[in-house]
Order: C-alpha cells, then sequence, then structure tokens
C-alpha cells in the first residue's frame, strides 16, 4: 500500500473512531452524569481513550507526512 494508500486508510479511522463519541453521549445529560456513576465514568473513560488514540494518530500523521499535512489547515489549534 502506497503512503497516501496508508495515509488515507489512517485518517478512515480517525473518523470512524471520532463518530462514535456522540454515542458514548446518549445517556450523558449533564456533566455530572459521568461522574456519578460507575456507568458514566467507564463512558467518560471510553471518550477520553478515543481522543488520546486519534490525537496520537494525527501526531504519527505529522511526523509521517514531515509536518506538510497539518501545516496546511493552520485554522485548526
Amino acid at each position: 500500500m502506497s503512503d497516501d494508500g496508508l495515509l488515507l486508510d489512517r485518517l478512515t479511522q480517525i473518523l470512524a473512531a471520532l463518530e462514535r463519541i456522540p454515542k458514548r453521549f446518549e445517556t450523558i445529560a449533564a456533566p455530572q452524569d459521568f461522574y456519578s456513576t460507575e456507568s458514566g465514568l467507564e463512558h467518560l473513560d471510553s471518550i477520553c481513550m478515543v481522543l488520546l488514540a486519534v490525537g496520537e494518530s494525527f501526531k504519527q500523521i505529522n511526523q509521517k507526512t514531515e509536518g506538510k499535512l497539518l501545516a496546511a489547515y493552520l485554522q485548526i489549534p
């Protein structure tokens, strides 16, 4: 698979991971719902793990593209 194919695959995986997050919020109505029950804490942990994995994936993409891909999107912090 080419570097472009690997990049597209990684970006597709990132999108799929981020699209799972709203489902984790379905039972959360207020911030305290995260810490008031064990289930809420599990949802919070799940969401945090997805965000950490996405951040790590973007870090790897940035390294692979020598900073060129993410530099094209300076409006994204």
